[in-house]
Formats: C-alpha cells, structure tokens, sequence
C-alpha cells in the first residue's frame, strides 16, 4: 500500500483477514486531501448552504485492488468553515454482524448515523446482498418525508463492489473500484486513479 503514502496518508491502519483472504481491509486514519471547495452543489436555497459548510475539509475515499479494498477518512470536524473542533472522527464504520461491509460518510454527521443505522437494517433484512440493500435504503431516503431531509453522502463497499449513495435516489457502482467523496473527494479521486497502477504501489 505504497500507494497510500503518496496520497498524502500520514499513517493507516490495516485490519487483515482472520480466515479469508477475501475479507476487507479497513483503513482509516489522517488523510490531508482537504481543499476548501464543496463537493456537492444542491439547489435547495438555505439547506443546501447548510449542506456544503458540513462537507467542507471532508475527504473519505476507498480504493480496491486485487483482492483487497481499502476506505480511509480524514477524521476532521470544522465549525464555521476553518476552526477544527475535533481532528479523530470516526467517519469510516463497520456495518453488519461480522464487519464484511465498511461504510464511510461526509456531511451532517448525525444524518449520515441514521442512515448507516437504516441501511445495517436493511442488510439484516437482505443478508450478502449489499447492492439490493443499499438499493432499499436509496428508495426508502428518496421517499420518507423524514429521511429525504437528511444530508449525507455514504461509501459503501464489501468484498465485491463499491457504491456511492446520496439522496437523489442514486446507488451508483464504481467500475475502477475508486470511490470518493467530501469537499476533497475530487482530489483524492483524481490523485487515486493516477497512481492506481503504478507499478509496486
């Protein structure tokens, strides 16, 4: 994971498979990717302001290789747009009764919990199908009065796929395995795929 470093990774953590070399890799510690820009433009007046200063200095990006998938975050909660209030968040988790699934989020991060506690109920109910579940969870967000009020964006990956989920009703797939989001999704996706495939990274 050589790669990782030239992305900017202070340190990672790797969590290695106990009994099959399928299972995830987990990696989520310092990661400076944060350019003050937002991510996501809504056009929702007021909420959407709200939305984008929740996502600034956010950076959470998973990239898979060979038969290992990595999701790291940058663990950094501003307030008003440039005053860090707490530099460790956890904002990459572990979904599921044995941990198989990762999930990381940026924006409001109360919203993006409920989602993540909606979605581990729906691969309760949906048991080795990631992408039905996150399918579910999409509709159920789009349509709830209550839930289409949340703000977030989620990473979802498994052993097999890598998906994005926002709010508009989109669960989209990476076909590269290289996912991001957060005001500094762009960047760190772009710096990924660059490096990617280089060789011995």
């Amino acid at each position: 994971m050589n790669f990782l470093r030239r992305l900017g990774v202070r340190s990672f953590a790797v969590a290695r498979p106990q009994t099959s070399q399928n299972r995830l890799f987990q990696c989520c510690d310092n990661v400076m990717l944060c350019p003050s820009r937002s991510y996501y433009s809504g056009s929702r007046g007021s909420e959407a302001n709200v939305f984008n200063e929740s996502m600034h200095a956010t950076t959470i990006l998973s990239v898979r290789k060979g038969n290992k998938v990595v999701v790291m975050g940058d663990g950094q909660i501003t307030q008003g747009g440039s005053i860090v209030v707490k530099p460790n968040a956890k904002k990459v988790r572990r979904l599921g009764g044995g941990g198989e699934i990762i999930c990381g989020f940026a924006g409001v991060t109360s919203d993006a919990i409920t989602l993540m506690e909606r979605l581990e109920k729906r691969i309760e109910m949906y048991p080795g199908q990631v992408s039905r579940a996150c399918v579910e969870l999409s509709k159920l967000w789009r349509t709830d009065k209550y839930l289409r009020r949340l703000e977030a964006l989620l990473i979802v990956v498994d052993k097999d796929v890598s998906l994005t989920l926002d709010g508009t009703g989109n669960v989209i797939e990476s076909n590269d395995g290289i996912v991001a989001v957060g005001s500094g999704g762009s960047y760190a996706l772009a710096a990924a795929r660059a490096l990617h495939d280089v060789p011995g990274k």
